[in-house]
């Protein structure tokens, strides 16, 4: 048996788990499968914020089919349906489908409200994943959880992922469909290659910004619908995830998080909402994953 296979034997991270104080499952993945699953890899929970980078592989399908266009402009019609009281909505003047994945196009956190021009600033916002969502579905024809159903959950062969609600925040799903998502963003087989290097490639470089939870950030590095970890300080993946490492973590507490130069995907879900419990042992969580990687690939 190799120094791998003895790194990732059933229980080998149940240890990591620890820190923890509250019921919580961590998978581990890599391109050919799962290497391993600690607590309840098939228990479903909340996923907050970690629906947006599934909502954006649903979008960026879309892309791949010429359904829907990276530089069309945001329009009134789904401004406005997306936003409750949304007969007085403005649209951002300039804002694309980039924009909206990007976190760029402008508008607030949770309301229609403007706060800059598109491409001047990093504004995370669950505003511009709902304006996304029905530009989406415009674009498709389809409403957005039928598109997930049957572009994303049928090909993956995802069994819990419930893609109803709030494209950014309302989704539920399993670790062990995470990591299912996570083996395709690590090798793509719904999208282009080149159009997903674009969606892991940073989209307007240089722009500062909050990363909630971690704080003003010099360069808040996003893709298209994921959070290029670069090199931000403090930052919940640890110190040893490299700088093309990218994912996204919500305020359920969870996360998923893609690290190309190894090869591996890792996912965490829990029952207590993100807090300080999370900032304090994440970043250990991953290290130590990486860590035990890293030391067995002699071995492999």
């Amino acid at each position: 048996m190799g120094e791998r296979a003895r790194v990732w034997e059933p229980g080998a991270v149940d240890d990591l788990l620890a820190p923890f104080s509250f019921p919580c499952a961590l998978g581990v993945a890599g391109t050919g499968g799962t290497l391993l699953t600690a607590g309840d890899g098939a228990r479903v929970h909340p996923l907050a914020s970690v629906s947006k980078p599934i909502a954006a592989l649903g979008a960026l399908i879309a892309v791949d089919r010429s359904l829907l266009d990276l530089e069309a402009p945001v329009g009134l019609e789904e401004t406005r349906g997306a936003l409750a009281g949304g007969a007085d909505a403005e649209v951002p003047e300039g804002a694309t489908i980039r924009h909206l994945l990007a976190h760029t196009a402008g508008f607030a956190f949770d309301t229609g409200a403007l706060l800059a021009a598109p491409g001047s600033r990093r504004i995370y916002s669950n505003t511009g994943f709902e304006v996304l969502g029905r530009a989406l579905e415009q674009a498709t024809g389809t409403d957005l959880e039928t598109w997930l159903e049957d572009e994303v959950c049928g090909p993956l062969g995802l069994r819990d992922l419930e893609a109803s609600g709030s494209p950014a925040a309302s989704f539920r799903a399993s670790v062990q469909d995470l990591l299912l998502i996570g083996r395709e963003m690590l090798a793509p087989t719904l999208v282009d290659p080149a159009l997903w290097r674009e969606a892991t490639s940073v989209q307007f470089p240089g722009l500062p910004g909050v990363l909630p939870g971690y704080g003003r950030q010099k360069h808040n590095d996003w893709g298209l619908g994921l959070e290029i970890r670069d090199g931000k300080s403090p930052h919940w993946t640890g110190e040893r995830s490299g700088p093309a490492s990218f994912g996204h973590f919500g305020q359920s507490g969870s996360f998923l998080l893609l690290d190309p130069d190894r090869g591996l995907a890792l996912a965490f879900l829990g029952d207590e909402p993100f807090g300080p419990s999370h900032v304090e042992h994440w970043p250990g969580l991953i290290d130590a994953v990486l860590a035990r990687h890293d030391a067995g690939e002699p071995g492999a």
